[in-house]
């Protein structure tokens, strides 16, 4: 019986080409695209598990996966397989890391914590088409910023829950809930220890709707409250949501 070693991949993605990281029957994801470079690489199919899966036009600066192989590699050797598999795959996902883990080291069930960023910009800029988002009403970012923080006083996050989403619970940490004004726009930093489908995109339309002036700072104690996702704002689009961090306690 083959002892089989598991390993890390930590990988970096534009998601504009891409319905998402999980792979799916009718449209190409990275995972797909992934799996098939290591298929080609180690010359056997690879089965591969995320940190988590990102929707449809998402990117990820920082996302992992961890696969199992009967090869055990040296150290020397991960520079190689990096740069291979990079030459595999197109210009829009790049291997940054490799390292072997425990065996019973998960990249979903692991992560302590995840972070994001939105991105919003003000005026028409043909080089963030796909990386941010385009708003062109003058919005109340202090007001915008005391709603972020009504969040961190709840941990049921049903108001800004995708309808019909399979999640055990609607509960989550959040431990960071902020603006930050930029020369180019604003970005939304948010953490937390899980994240449920869609929740970042509708939380970033419902604080813009307050810095819009069409909802109260208050009105988020009700929204959150109701657990009701009607309540809450549109989610915004996804062309502007990055994954920026996700965190384990084996790695520094």
């Amino acid at each position: 019986m083959e002892i089989l070693n598991r390993y890390f991949l930590e990988i970096s993605y534009k998601g504009t080409s891409y319905h998402g990281w999980q792979t799916q029957p009718n449209a190409v994801a990275v995972q797909e695209v992934l799996n098939k470079a290591l298929e080609i690489f180690f010359r056997k199919p690879i089965e591969t598990l995320g940190c988590g899966r990102t929707d449809t036009g998402v990117h990820a600066t920082q996302f992992y996966l961890h696969f199992d192989l009967e090869n055990e590699f040296l150290a020397a050797d991960y520079l190689n397989i990096i740069k291979s598999l990079n030459g595999l795959l197109a210009y829009d996902i790049a291997i940054k890391n490799i390292f072997k883990v425990k065996r019973d080291a998960h990249a979903r069930f692991d992560a302590i914590s995840r972070s994001y960023q939105y991105h919003i910009h003000f005026n028409k800029n043909p080089f963030k088409t796909d990386t941010s988002w385009l708003v062109r009403d003058q919005l109340d970012i202090m007001a915008m910023n005391h709603a972020a923080a009504i969040l961190m006083q709840y941990d049921d996050f049903g108001a800004f829950c995708k309808s019909n989403a399979d999640n055990f619970t609607n509960i989550c940490k959040i431990t960071k809930a902020e603006w930050e004004v930029t020369d180019e726009g604003l970005i939304f930093h948010i953490t937390a220890n899980r994240f449920l489908r869609n929740m970042v995109r509708a939380i970033v339309g419902t604080l813009v709707e307050v810095g819009k002036r069409k909802l109260k700072t208050s009105d988020l104690h009700l929204i959150i409250q109701s657990q009701n996702r009607s309540t809450a704002g549109a989610s915004v689009p996804a062309c502007g949501l990055f994954l920026t961090s996700v965190i384990y306690p084996y790695i520094k």
